[in-house]
């Protein structure tokens, strides 16, 4: 019987269950795919509805998961292999090379600045550059660099990081290795991914520079961002901009029929960065449905439209260019007519995905996928953070779409039942 608990996802609801179940006196191995701690959360300009700093609600929780002496994290790692039961798991766990020695590396950054190549940032979702010797963002947990050998673009092994890396931490031949782990319950909060706008060309994605995504805009907002927060679209700030609700959401024509539950309110909250800092500009949202169920989220849709954003409902049925003007067709369909609305920037209000490792991770867990491709539960209703295997229990988003609030909310629901869990199976091993 094993005590130590597995948390996979180092996302805000991941993190959430690890802190709960270090500080309740258990043992974490906290797995996270990416260099890095902290999640899609972390990208985000602000969160609504009280536009805090993500940053400080996410950062501080990334430091005390990489320092809890209870959680043991290994990032830049995946769950290759379960077996057992409950109270009993073997894992597997792959840690793939950084190339860096992070015992030796102290974060200093001369290993990027002395970096030949160039590639794009993922982090800016493309919008912006990075060395192939690279650490996500400044306030990564761990503090560790990474080089990224992604065949044709990344290293070319010049070693010109070797020569200044006092510390002697760069490993050009590291391998990737494999480490073993014995765990009494699982919590799966594996996250999610972005709707590929591209599946809907009518709406110009990847055709018309002006065209962005939801998550786009955010990393243009945010001070640390590719524009230092500041909203260009080809140097200049748009004066007409409209936004395009449930892209990817509620579309049977892309197989995604279920309500992605955060555009209506990220939308809200973006079409407010934009009248507070272009304050003459002209804003519309076409939108199908408001859903606006959390709490104080009426209250701050209601507050931007007061503040001069337009909603108008309307199905978009194609996007095209008009001399240096986009221009958006809709149906109104509450008037029962065609509008067209000219534009300087859209954005596309794109809905949540199930996250790419989901289905391998399935297969690897022996859990199974709803028609949604998010995992299912025991019980919507009533146990809506169990799986089906005793033992393993799933939080966040990999349940399905959910804000910041109800992610933070499974995560410890999954960590309480992770851990009386654990304390009644290894009760009844005393007993036995």
């Amino acid at each position: 019987m094993n005590k130590t608990i597995l948390v996979i996802g180092g996302g805000i609801a991941g993190m959430q269950a690890a802190l709960d179940v270090a500080n309740a006196g258990f043992q974490v191995v906290l797995v996270e795919k990416n260099p890095t701690l902290g999640g899609h959360m972390l990208q985000y300009s602000e969160v609504f509805p009280t536009l805090d700093c993500p940053q400080c609600i996410g950062t501080p929780k990334m430091v005390e998961s990489g320092s809890h002496p209870n959680i043991e994290l290994m990032t830049y790692s995946e769950v290759m292999e379960v077996t057992g039961e409950a109270g009993n798991f073997k894992v597997r766990i792959k840690k793939k090379p950084r190339y860096i020695d992070a015992s030796k590396c102290t974060g200093c950054g001369e290993c990027a600045r002395v970096c030949p190549v160039v590639m794009k940032n993922e982090w800016d979702l493309g919008k912006s550059e990075r060395k192939a010797t690279y650490i996500p963002f400044a306030q990564a947990v761990p503090a560790v660099y990474t080089i990224d050998k992604t065949e044709k673009t990344g290293c070319i092994e010049c070693f010109k990081c070797v020569e200044v890396c006092d510390a002697r931490a760069i490993r050009h031949k590291q391998k990737e290795t494999y480490e073993e782990r014995n765990v009494g319950a699982i919590i799966v909060a594996s996250g999610f991914d972005i709707f590929d706008a591209g599946l809907k060309p009518e709406l110009g994605y990847g055709v018309y520079p002006n065209v962005i995504t939801g998550f786009d805009m955010e990393r243009l907002d945010q001070a640390g961002g590719p524009t230092a927060g500041k909203i260009l679209i080809n140097g200049k700030e748009p004066k007409n901009v409209v936004f395009i609700q449930c892209v990817g959401s509620r579309d049977k024509t892309v197989n995604v029929e279920y309500c992605s539950r955060v555009c209506c309110m990220y939308t809200a909250k973006q079409a407010w960065y934009v009248k507070h800092k272009i304050p003459d500009a002209r804003v519309t949202v076409c939108y199908i449905d408001i859903r606006s169920y959390g709490k104080g989220y009426e209250e701050f849709l209601e507050r931007v439209q007061r503040e001069g954003v337009v909603y108008r409902r309307g199905v978009v049925s194609e996007i095209y260019k008009n001399g240096d003007k986009l221009v958006v067709k809709a149906e109104d369909t509450l008037m029962g007519e065609v509008y067209e609305e000219n534009a300087d920037l859209v954005v596309l209000a794109t809905g949540l995905r199930p996250a790419w490792t989901m289905s391998q991770l399935a297969k690897t867990l022996g859990l199974a996928v709803g028609e949604d491709g998010f995992f299912v539960e025991t019980n919507l209703k009533t146990g809506a953070v169990e799986s089906p295997i005793n033992g393993i229990y799933i939080a966040g988003c990999c349940q399905g779409p959910k804000d910041i609030p109800d992610s933070v909310a499974q995560g410890s629901a999954a960590a309480s039942m992770a851990c009386t869990l654990v304390t009644r199976l290894s009760r009844e091993a005393v007993l036995k």
